[in-house]
């Protein structure tokens, strides 16, 4: 295959005043030190996504894009470096206690394009200018600084706090490269979405079925509804407009799952805990079932589901509590609640979805938001014994787009040229038009050209990296015509593969069966269980059945 570029984010780490552990340390001593100290980066570096690629005396090189792509690689880095720092100040600590010595490091992080090895040799090697700014941008940090290069500012500045430094004169470099100081990641924050403030454009087809849903549950049902589309279509966006239109009839709570992390099975009911009951889950929770004969125990079995350690309640025993947690909820009003982001679930959470749509009695509707993903990695969701409903959300016309751009350039004017020129570009997906026109209107373009904004660029670059190399092809043909190839793997299409289209190509609907297996039993309850030897791989640190 040979050579390629990519774009990928570079983290350089080095320790500060290793020549003074030298002197202070015998070699052995000094060995377990920075034997420690690797072991340390490697773990938190590999955990988050990155490759370690190499160890330079007492620095460390880690590369994010490679062999994957993500689209938030560089936020991963940010967050891999934040947390190398606290490890290691934790580290730091233990050390001057044991030996009287203090660790410090120093890191720079860099995102641009860069020439990498050939995937089929397993040689993922990265080599370019952008490796080169990130180590001058370390060698430019003070120890227990983190610095930040220009593009990876831009995709990650939403989901961090920074301090902006003065243009920095780097070594090798004819002009000064902007830099920023990263002093806090926001947490559960992501790299970019759509904002939700925005417009609402087209999508009342859509958002009439899940109203009809919704008063379908309110009569004392459950429904299980799943919106599919690419990501930036406006799921998300349809999904708060859902929770608007039945604020004043319904209790709502929300909760995302995480595409990585350390014990995330469960990570959407966490979120949910917290909404309905406080940080402290099994207090929050015996209050807010006092009145349940098994208040106690469904309490006792959440918290343990959701606390910070692993408890030994059964899978089987969670998700009765979790069923009977969301039946009390619903018990003075419906209750929505929207889970996010459901392509990156863990199998033991959706079968825990699966579950609650079967066997729960309450009115209850479940708005699972996913991308066409979901249903590769699941091919059983949505199945006629759940009663579902499937919103496939297809890209904008040009005319929706078009009024798309109007109502967000709130009376301002671009040109009519650039105007056609995004809505060809964006081919129809609302976060490409919406940050196009930003980029453009920051940028002062007066022409037809359109900047491909760098969180775009992420966006198409990981959706490529998941494609079948007999589909890459094609794909960038299209790109390199000026197009997003939006299409690829639209959820209409993953939804055609499995035979579920139907005349109405945005909704499928099931009827209710009543031939489900038989399952196994909590408390007098089937629940069915489903084992998953091998679960989804990807840098997740997660086990099936474990507790956050």
């Amino acid at each position: 295959m040979g050579q390629a570029r990519k774009t990928v984010t570079i983290v350089f780490t080095d320790l500060t005043g290793s020549t003074g552990l030298g002197e202070r340390l015998d070699p052995e001593a000094l060995r377990r030190v920075m034997e420690r100290y690797f072991a340390e980066t490697r773990s938190v570096l590999e955990r988050h996504g990155g490759m370690v690629e190499k160890f330079i005396g007492d620095a460390v090189m880690a590369v994010f894009g490679i062999p994957t792509t993500h689209e938030d690689d560089a936020l991963r880095a940010v967050k891999a470096a934040a947390e190398m720092r606290e490890r290691l100040a934790v580290l730091s600590t233990a050390l001057e206690r044991e030996r009287g010595v203090t660790l410090a490091v120093r890191t720079g992080i860099n995102t641009g394009e860069a020439v990498v090895g050939d995937p089929e040799s397993r040689q993922f090697y990265a080599t370019g200018d952008v490796v080169n700014v990130a180590a001058r941008l370390e060698q430019a940090a003070a120890p227990g600084e983190i610095v930040l290069g220009p593009l990876t500012h831009r995709l990650v500045h939403e989901a961090v706090r920074l301090q902006s430094l003065a243009p920095l004169s780097l070594k090798g470099r004819a002009e000064a490269v902007e830099a920023w100081r990263l002093l806090e990641v926001l947490d559960d924050v992501p790299a970019f979405a759509r904002r939700l403030d925005t417009p609402f454009v087209g999508r009342q087809r859509e958002l009439q079925l899940i109203e009809q849903a919704f008063e379908r549950a309110a009569g004392g049902r459950v429904e299980l509804v799943t919106v599919l589309g690419a990501a930036g279509i406006g799921k998300s966006r349809l999904a708060r407009e859902l929770l608007a239109s039945v604020r004043e009839r319904a209790r709502s709570v929300v909760g995302r799952c995480l595409p990585y992390g350390e014990g995330i099975t469960y990570w959407p009911l966490v979120e949910i805990v917290k909404q309905v009951a406080g940080t402290d889950a099994r207090a929050g929770l015996g209050e807010l079932l006092a009145g349940d004969d098994d208040g106690d125990l469904i309490a006792a079995r959440v918290a343990e589901a959701v606390g910070p350690q692993e408890g030994g309640a059964r899978t089987e025993e969670i998700f009765w509590a979790v069923r009977r947690l969301l039946e009390q909820l619903a018990r003075e009003r419906p209750l929505v609640a929207v889970l996010d982001d459901l392509h990156s679930a863990e199998p033991t959470f959706l079968d825990l979805i699966e579950y609650v749509a079967s066997f729960a009695h309450a009115p209850l509707l479940v708005l699972c938001v996913a991308r066409p993903e979901l249903l590769e990695s699941r091919p059983s969701w949505s199945p006629p014994k759940l009663g579902g409903t499937t919103i496939a959300l297809e890209p904008f016309s040009e005319q929706e787009a078009e009024t798309l751009i109007q109502r967000l350039l709130r009376g301002s004017h671009v040109s009519k040229a650039l105007r056609e020129r995004i809505v060809d570009s964006a081919e129809g997906n609302p976060l490409f038009v919406e940050q196009m026109l930003a980029h453009a209107r920051d940028n002062d373009a007066s022409g037809i050209e359109v900047a491909v904004p760098p969180t775009i660029q992420a966006l198409l670059a990981a959706r490529v990296d998941r494609l079948p190399v007999s589909e890459r092809a094609c794909s960038s043909g299209r790109r390199s015509r000026g197009g997003f190839f939006t299409q690829a793997r639209s959820p209409s299409s993953c939804l055609k593969r499995r035979g579920m289209m139907c005349r109405e190509t945005f909704s499928l609907s099931f009827a209710r069966s009543s031939s489900a297996p038989t399952p196994p039993s909590f408390r007098g309850r089937r629940v069915p269980i489903r084992t998953h030897p091998h679960p989804r791989r990807g840098v997740r640190g997660d086990s099936e059945g474990t507790s956050r």
